[in-house]
């Protein structure tokens, strides 16, 4: 009844104060992202402090999902001085409590936490990634996008080669903006260029709007739409052209097997689901971190140099993981270990100088 009684105290104030933590951070972002949107994009031509609000807004989670490990490290920090401060993890002790007892809720609450960022505010980033890069496009339709990477499409149909570039990509790459098609004839000269304000695939055409055409030797006109024929499909165009991290957790696997139809590599969203699948662990791994820093009793003072060596240990393990993700995402290390090996060896290393703290 004792375990039971302190179990559901423990559970409660970690997770009032991951709660608190979370609450103090989407204001910041909130700020911070506001603030620099509004100074990059306010020269926009359909620039609206509305919309800049609602763009921030759709941004959020994504960046919020980012910072969830350490909101579990510094939570389980906080959560554990103050219960140090306040004698009752002495009194735990002193209770014949042991330390792997009294650490069980604040793991749960971690893995708890965890499942609910990978099950709830992973989809909610990524249709506010979607529902954010609409409204830039919208914003910079009348100018050319600022992209660093651009994408760029090949068919060949009818005999006619064909490349589409675009700025910027909606609907996973279904609807581009600001495309440049450029034509060849067999010998690999160019015939024809096309600039359009945006395309869509459909049923076996592009449909481009607002086209301006131009050729060797002759004139440039406008048209308000063109037909341009395809083979390609949208599975196949969305496969080429869709990022890993802006595919929710529930579609990758389908996305993943589609894109092993297709012959694309799918080290990158095999890295992403395995990074998603393994985050509750990695919350556990940071709360773990978190203790091994915190547990010391100090009534009024915790050791400075303690708390900044967890601090650090917290960000080097996610330093260390993104760094390894970036690795399996590219095909140098295979996903599943680049996924899960960081997260297995935090939590063997915690649980280790655990158990030389408490255990001897």
């Amino acid at each position: 009844m004792i375990l039971n009684t302190l179990g559901r105290y423990f559970f409660k104030r970690y997770i009032v104060t991951t709660f608190w933590f979370l609450v103090g951070i989407f204001a910041l972002i909130f700020i911070i992202d506001f603030s620099e949107l509004a100074s990059r994009m306010s020269a926009l031509p359909h620039y609206t402090v509305t919309g800049a609000l609602l763009m921030t807004s759709f941004r959020i989670p994504t960046i919020l999902q980012q910072t969830v490990p350490f909101v579990a490290l510094f939570s389980a920090m906080a959560a554990l001085i103050s219960l140090n401060r306040r004698y009752e993890l002495v009194v735990t002790r002193a209770a014949g409590i042991s330390v792997w007892q009294f650490l069980r809720p604040f793991v749960l609450g971690a893995f708890l936490v965890g499942v609910l960022a990978v099950i709830a505010l992973n989809p909610l980033a990524a249709w506010g990634t979607k529902r954010a890069e609409a409204l830039e496009a919208e914003w910079g339709s009348s100018r050319s996008a600022q992209s660093n990477s651009i994408p760029w499409l090949r068919q060949i149909y009818d005999g006619t080669d064909t490349i589409i570039g675009a700025r910027s990509v909606q609907n996973g790459g279904t609807e581009l903006i600001n495309v440049t098609v450029i034509h060849f004839d067999p010998q690999g000269t160019i015939t024809l260029r096309q600039d359009a304000k945006s395309a869509k695939l459909e049923d076996g055409y592009w449909l481009l709007n607002g086209v301006t055409e131009s050729g060797n030797g002759r004139l440039p006109r406008r048209l308000e739409t063109v037909q341009l024929h395809t083979n390609l499909k949208a599975d196949f165009v969305q496969e080429r052209l869709a990022k890993a991290d802006s595919i929710q957790f529930f579609d990758l696997p389908h996305k993943i097997e589609v894109a092993r139809s297709f012959g694309f590599s799918t080290d990158a969203m095999e890295t992403q689901l395995h990074s998603l699948l393994s985050l509750p662990l990695l919350l556990v791994a940071m709360t773990l971190i978190a203790a091994c820093v915190s547990l010391k009793f100090s009534r009024f003072n915790q050791s400075r140099s303690v708390i900044l060596g967890g601090i650090l240990s917290g960000f080097v393990l996610y330093v260390v993981t993104v760094l390894v993700k970036a690795f399996g995402s590219s095909g140098i290390v295979p996903p599943f270990v680049a996924a899960w090996l960081p997260v297995v060896v935090a939590m063997a290393l915690g649980s280790t100088i655990l158990l030389h703290q408490e255990d001897g």
